[in-house]
C-alpha cells in the first residue's frame, strides 16, 4: 500500500484538484478515494459502467454519494485531472529490467504503435471515424520495452495516422525505436540517426532502395548486388541473409519557403523465412559489428510486447467497450484505464522485487491476477488510507432502492393493472 500512496499521495491528489477546481475546498468529495475507485473500480468486474464505479467509490469513502451526486462530478476538468495522473505517473512507474541482453547496449528501447477504440455514433464530430455515420478514437503509445512501462500517450480521432504522433528530437539518443510500417518515412530515419538514436523498421515495398555495397562476401557464383534496388533482385536470392547498404533519397523540413532533397545511407537486412519461401526485410541504422541479420529480427520480435499491451488493455481493461454518447467521460474511462495500467505495473515492480530471483511474471498472466484482486486491494488500501464506509447494509440499502420515483417498476405496474379486477 506505502508503494501506491507514494504514487499518488492523497495530499497531492487532493491538492491538484483544488488548482484545476476539480472539487471545492469544503465539498463533501473525497478526491483520493475518486480516483482510486476509478483506478480498481475499472480492474474489476464483468463491466465498466458508471454505476460500477460508483459502488467502488460508495465502498471505500467515508460516505456515500447518490448516483446524481456521483455523476456530476464526472466533468471535462476531470478529464484532464486524470490526464495529468497519468503523466505524472509515468515518469515513476519502472518495472526492473527483463529484456533479453541485446538490449543492454541501449539506454532503452521503445515501441511504437496505436490501436483504434470504436465509439458511440453520437462523437463522430469529436472523434471522426474512417468510415461515415463512425466514430473513432486512435490512443498512440511509445511502450518502454526496457522499463515495461509507457513512455509518452496521445489520442486523437481515428482518421489520424499513427505517424503524426511520433517526434524526433534529443530524447532519442541513446535510444533503440522499433517501427512497424505505419511509422515509415527516410526522413524520420535520418532524424533519429542525427540525434544519436537507433532504429529498425520493417522495409516498405514501395520504397525499393538502390544497393550502394554488399556487407557480406559470398563464395562462388553468388548474384552481384550492387547497384540493384532491393525488391527487384529479393526474389532470385536464395541466400539465408540479405545484408546491404543503401542510398536513400528523402526532403528534408520546409526552410525559408523551400524544401531540399537530402540522401543517406543505411542498412537493409533480409532473414528468410523458409516456409514461406520469402525474406522479412528490415532498414536500420545498427552497425554489422554490433548485430548480425538473425539479431536485427530478433530485436525486431520485440514488437510484439506492444501488441500483448494493447491486447492487455482491450481484453482485461475493455477499453475499446464505450457505452457513453459524452466525449468527456470517454475520456475519463481512457485515463482511467491507462491509470489501472500503470498501477498495475507499479504493484507488479513490487512483486518481482519481493520474490524469488527465477520467479516470472508474464505480463498477461500478471494483469489477469491483478484484475482479479482489485476490488480486495481497494478495501486494503481504504483501509491503510484510515477511509470508514458505512455499514455494508447500508450501502446495499442505498445501491438497491429504486432510483426514479416516478417510474414505476414491473411489480407495481402488474399491481395497478389487477387491482380493479380483484375488488370486482
Amino acid at each position: 500500500m506505502q508503494r501506491l500512496t507514494t504514487l499518488f499521495p492523497s495530499t497531492m491528489l487532493e491538492e491538484h484538484a483544488e488548482e484545476l477546481g476539480v472539487v471545492e475546498r469544503d465539498g463533501k468529495l473525497q478526491i483520493p478515494v475518486l480516483v482510486w475507485a476509478f483506478v480498481f473500480g475499472f480492474a474489476a468486474g464483468e463491466s465498466r459502467t458508471l454505476a460500477g464505479f460508483r459502488r467502488a467509490y460508495n465502498s471505500t469513502a467515508d460516505e456515500v454519494l447518490s448516483p446524481g451526486g456521483f455523476y456530476q462530478r464526472l466533468t471535462p476538468l476531470f478529464a484532464e485531472y486524470l490526464c495529468d495522473l497519468v503523466e505524472t505517473a509515468l515518469d515513476e512507474v519502472a518495472v526492473p529490467h527483463t529484456v533479453s541482453k541485446e538490449f543492454s547496449r541501449f539506454r532503452d528501447v521503445i515501441i511504437a504503435d496505436g490501436t483504434v477504440l470504436r465509439l458511440h455514433q453520437f462523437l463522430a464530430e469529436e472523434y471522426e471515424g474512417r468510415k461515415e455515420e463512425q466514430a473513432g478514437a486512435r490512443l498512440h503509445l511509445l511502450h518502454n520495452a526496457t522499463d515495461q512501462t509507457i513512455e509518452r500517450f496521445s489520442v486523437t480521432d481515428e482518421k489520424a495516422h499513427d505517424s503524426t504522433a511520433f517526434d524526433t528530437g534529443s530524447w532519442l539518443k541513446g535510444r533503440l525505436v522499433l517501427f512497424d510500417r505505419a511509422y515509415f518515412k527516410f526522413r524520420r530515419f535520418a532524424l533519429i540517426d542525427e540525434n544519436d538514436g537507433y532504429f529498425v523498421s520493417q522495409l516498405k515495398s514501395s520504397s525499393n532502395p538502390v544497393i550502394m555495397a554488399e556487407l557480406r562476401e559470398w563464395r562462388g557464383r553468388a548474384i552481384p548486388l550492387e547497384g540493384e534496388h532491393v525488391y527487384d533482385i529479393v526474389e532470385d536470392l536464395q541466400r539465408k541473409y540479405i545484408d546491404v547498404e543503401v542510398e536513400v533519397s528523402f526532403q528534408r523540413r520546409e526552410y525559408a519557403g523551400t524544401q531540399s532533397w537530402d540522401t543517406k545511407r543505411f542498412r537493409v537486412v533480409g532473414v528468410r523465412v523458409e516456409d514461406a519461401d520469402d525474406y522479412q526485410l528490415y532498414i536500420t541504422n545498427l552497425s554489422r559489428e554490433s548485430f548480425l541479420p538473425a539479431d536485427i529480427a530478433t530485436l525486431y520480435r520485440c514488437r510484439w510486447e506492444v501488441e500483448v499491451l494493447f491486447r492487455e488493455l482491450k481484453t482485461q481493461y475493455e477499453l475499446d467497450e464505450f457505452d457513453t454518447s459524452k466525449k468527456h467521460v470517454v475520456e475519463v474511462l481512457l485515463y482511467a484505464a491507462l491509470l489501472s495500467l500503470v498501477v498495475s505495473r507499479a504493484l507488479l515492480k513490487v512483486v518481482t522485487e519481493e520474490a524469488d530471483d527465477e520467479c516470472v511474471f508474464p505480463t498477461e498472466r500478471w494483469a489477469a491476477t491483478f484484475r482479479s484482486h482489485a476490488q480486495l486491494i481497494l478495501h486494503e488500501l481504504g483501509d491503510y488510507l484510515g477511509y470508514s464506509p458505512p455499514p455494508l447494509l447500508e450501502r446495499l440499502i442505498e445501491d438497491a432502492q429504486k432510483i426514479h420515483q416516478q417510474r414505476p417498476i414491473l411489480q407495481e405496474r402488474l399491481a395497478t393493472i389487477t387491482q380493479p379486477t380483484i375488488e370486482a
